[in-house]
Order: C-alpha cells, then sequence, then structure tokens
C-alpha cells in the first residue's frame, strides 16, 4: 500500500511502532493539542517503553523536556489530519517575525530546489522593526557559470513562499560551517548573521571565493 503513495506523505514522520505508546503535537506553553490540520505549529511529544527516563545525573535537563508523562522532543512539527506528526523545525531554529513563526526547513527545502545552490541554510536574523528576519547562507555549484544575485535568489523564493517567509538577505559563502560530522552549525551562522552589515550581502565572485 505505502508504494502507492505519493514520495511526499511517505517522508512523513510518526508511523506508529508497538514501543510507543502515543505521540502527540502540542502547545508548549499549556501542553494542550493543536488543531490537526497539517497548519498549526507546536512541538511534538513523546510518551512510551522505549523512552528515556532522563538525562544522566541532570535533574535540570530532565525537568525541563519531561512534563506530565511525556518527552517534549524541541522538534516544532503539524499533525495532519490522519493522525500523522510531521517535523518542520527545530524549536530554536524557528524564526519569528512580528509574531508569525517561521520554519527555516520550509525556506531551505526552496532554496535547494534553485539550480545553482548547492547547500542552503537560514537562520533568525535580529530586526529593529520586524524582530527576526529570514537570513539565507547559500553556496553555489561548482559547475555554476553564472553567479546568481541576490535579488535573483529572492525573485526565486517570492514565487514559491510566501512574502513573509522570503529571506531578507542572502549571503554568498564558500563553505558553510560544519561539525566533524558534516552537519551545518547554525549557532555560528546565527551569529554571523547578527554581526552582518550591508557588506555582508555583497554577491561578487571575489566575495564567494574568499569566504
Amino acid at each position: 500500500m505505502w508504494n502507492r503513495l505519493p514520495a511526499r506523505l511517505k517522508a512523513r514522520q510518526g508511523v506508529r511502532t508497538v514501543s510507543m505508546t502515543e505521540v502527540d503535537v502540542v502547545k508548549p506553553e499549556s501542553g494542550a493539542s493543536v488543531r490537526r490540520n497539517g497548519l498549526s505549529l507546536g512541538e511534538i511529544v513523546l510518551r512510551g517503553g522505549w523512552i528515556m527516563l532522563g538525562y544522566l545525573k541532570d535533574p535540570e535537563a530532565t525537568t525541563k523536556c519531561m512534563r506530565n508523562g511525556w518527552f517534549y522532543t524541541g522538534d516544532v512539527g503539524v499533525m495532519n489530519p490522519d493522525g500523522y506528526p510531521e517535523i518542520k523545525d527545530r524549536s530554536k531554529d524557528v524564526i519569528i517575525s512580528v509574531g508569525e513563526n517561521l520554519s527555516s526547513v520550509e525556506v531551505e527545502s526552496v532554496l535547494y530546489s534553485h539550480p545553482s545552490i548547492d547547500e542552503a541554510a537560514v537562520v533568525a536574523r535580529p530586526d529593529e522593526f520586524w524582530g527576526e528576519t529570514p537570513c539565507a547562507f547559500v553556496t553555489l555549484r561548482a559547475e555554476t557559470k553564472q553567479v546568481p544575485t541576490e535579488k535573483e535568489i529572492k525573485e526565486f523564493c517570492r514565487g514559491r513562499l510566501p512574502h513573509y517567509m522570503m529571506p531578507k538577505t542572502v549571503v554568498f559563502k564558500a563553505e558553510l560551517p560544519k561539525t566533524s560530522t558534516g552537519k551545518i552549525q547554525k549557532f555560528v551562522l546565527r551569529e554571523m548573521a547578527t554581526a552582518l552589515d550591508l557588506s555582508g550581502t555583497t554577491t561578487t565572485r571575489s566575495h564567494i571565493e574568499s569566504n
């Protein structure tokens, strides 16, 4: 049956297992379940036989993630009408712009569909008016002959994202900071986004090769 389903459905998380008692998406402040409409964001919580009892010798961290018998994963997601949760982002990576919660993963997925972009990471950049705005750090494919401008990248996103989710800043890098296992270090990029000035959005070939 699963083989007949489209890829977007097979990519969902939350397949039921015997050892998992319950999975839900809740509002972190109240613990109340979000609406099962595939749109309302909340934190994914788990309860079951294979969930840890807590962090070893760290009661403070255990108290933060274990509440009323639920393990709060730190993952932001939605609950679909068919009962399957779907991860949208990590809570620390969510961008809050004028009260709207923006998923950095959704913006990244659009950037990855650009033919010239090899890697993309989106983080929050502080903004006096908006609070935070999406700041995209991208690397280009080696075979790219004509470097796209920041404006061209934004126009590409404009037709694929709601206006409030569009990257307000695009920074071209030769390489993104990573851990030894290849995971992009978003905390480093957040520091870079905070320190950006207008020169940080230069899109010339010399800028890309020097960074």
